[in-house]
């Protein structure tokens, strides 16, 4: 058994995110295990870009009020003990609700090629309110 130091809190990146958010790395597993797992804050109205992930992606949320949406999908609002799979390969992004902060845990594997994420466009701002608006009713 072995206590991992805790790491610094890291600001997302402007090229991947929108807003403010910010990410701790709690394990990024070592051969053979390849599992990653991170709590992320989203201030209101921040998100990610559009992306997918080699091996899927899992969320649980653990705080406030979000925002998850696969490509061509509904978006949908996720509360506290929310947890959402998006498969292998599928196109989505997540954040806070814009009037709500929201912390989740983001939970991931690498592919056996180190692939963890492929990131695409950033989700603009018509499209996050038109996204917040339909998960709102």
């Amino acid at each position: 058994m072995q206590v991992e130091p805790k790491q610094p809190t890291v600001k997302a990146a402007a090229e991947t995110f929108i807003g403010d958010a910010w990410y701790d790395v709690l394990v990024r597993g070592e051969e053979p295990s390849r599992i990653r797992v991170s709590v992320v804050r989203f201030a209101p109205g921040a998100r990610n870009s559009w992306h997918s992930h080699a091996v899927g992606q899992t969320v649980h949320v653990t705080e406030g009020v979000g925002l998850i949406q696969s490509r061509g999908g509904q978006a949908i609002e996720i509360h506290p003990g929310d947890t959402v799979r998006t498969p292998a390969g599928e196109w989505h992004w997540h954040g806070a609700a814009p009037d709500r902060f929201m912390t989740h845990l983001a939970m991931w594997e690498a592919s056996a090629e180190g692939m963890e994420a492929t990131w695409g466009e950033q989700v603009t701002d018509p499209e996050y309110i038109g996204a917040a608006n339909e998960a709102s009713r």
